[in-house]
């Protein structure tokens, strides 16, 4: 199995660490739509490292689907063809009040972003007439000044992120993967996703689905580094379970009155007791724990048997460059 891990640097220090990660056994490095810019990471280290390269997630609401397609396309030959564009959706107080976007409709939003977006590289690929009508974006004029050509690497692939059933049935239809998202436990993979990939290719008449898993992860090899990246992991931990799009997956465990209870406290600013409420069995079943060896035996429990790369966070905490090559060399 192959690492994919977070590229997570200033900007300024975007190759140097890009390089660090390489060197650690990262095969792919993939960037997210927090404190800096989702896109411009992977063009500055495009070329210039030796993995792959990836959106994880880029939110499209806000963006125009030519503007994702032309990312896109500069990053896929910058790269030497090893670049996905991966998309979410993100929940509608983000992209109304953070974004000053329009919401409507997430599961029919983001397919018609996903089939405009490969229409738009198809129409470059192929030198075909742009002819994308949807409900809520149109693209038919593509005058040839503004044609990239053809890729010589070709289209990259279209990746969509994914929790609910809906929005994985409609990724398992329309997109080139699934990004598994990171807040998740082995029930509901199998019990809830897995259905839901399967019941969207039957509709597609797909018989191959590519998966990547996503998985936070507390490492370490003393007591000491376990109990610090288990206090960052328990932070990203309650944060994600604060969300009511996600109290599907404590449902599934047996916890999702503490779903409403996490949002207060949110909203309170109280902190430390969100941090508080995530016990030593919900941090074991939502996150992986361990040294490097023991997480990634875990990992490949829960993925091996469906995927060949994952991607790994370490939140709130930096461990050590060697432990990262050792959590690389067991996956593989």
């Amino acid at each position: 199995m192959l690492l994919d891990l977070q590229l997570d640097a200033r900007p300024d220090r975007y190759e140097e660490r890009a390089r660090t990660l390489a060197a650690a056994g990262a095969a792919g490095l993939f960037t997210f739509e927090g404190p800096h810019d989702v896109l411009l990471p992977l063009a500055a280290v495009a070329g210039r490292v030796d993995t792959d390269l990836m959106t994880n997630v880029a939110i499209a609401m806000p963006r125009s689907p030519m503007h994702l397609a032309h990312a896109a396309w500069d990053l896929q030959l910058m790269s030497g063809g090893r670049f996905r564009l991966g998309l979410g959706s993100q929940i509608r107080p983000h992209i109304e009040k953070r974004y000053g976007a329009t919401w409507s409709a997430p599961a029919a939003r983001m397919r018609e972003i996903v089939l405009a977006v490969r229409a738009i590289l198809t129409s470059w690929q192929d030198g075909t007439p742009l002819d994308f009508r949807g409900e809520h974006t149109r693209h038919t004029l593509m005058p040839g000044t503004f044609v990239p050509g053809p890729n010589p690497y070709g289209p990259p692939p279209v990746l969509l992120g994914a929790l609910g059933p809906l929005m994985t049935r409609t990724a398992a239809e329309v997109a080139d993967g699934l990004l598994v998202m990171p807040f998740h436990s082995y029930r509901h993979f199998r019990e809830r996703t897995l259905p839901a990939v399967a019941a969207g290719m039957k509709q597609a008449g797909r018989t191959e689905f590519p998966l990547y898993p996503q998985v936070i992860v507390a490492m370490g090899r003393s007591a000491d580094e376990l109990a610090a990246a288990s206090v960052g992991v328990r932070g990203l931990l309650a944060f994600y379970g604060s969300t009511p799009a996600y109290r599907p997956v404590l449902d599934t465990e047996g916890w999702g009155a503490l779903q409403p209870e996490l949002n207060v406290l949110s909203k309170s600013g109280d902190i430390m007791r969100m941090f508080d409420r995530i016990s030593e069995p919900m941090l074991e079943t939502l996150a992986v724990r361990g040294t490097p060896e023991e997480c990634a035996a875990e990992i490949i429990r829960r993925f091996g048997d469906i995927a060949d790369r994952v991607c790994c966070y370490f939140p709130g905490y930096d461990p050590p460059v060697e432990q990262i090559a050792a959590l690389a060399t067991a996956l593989r």
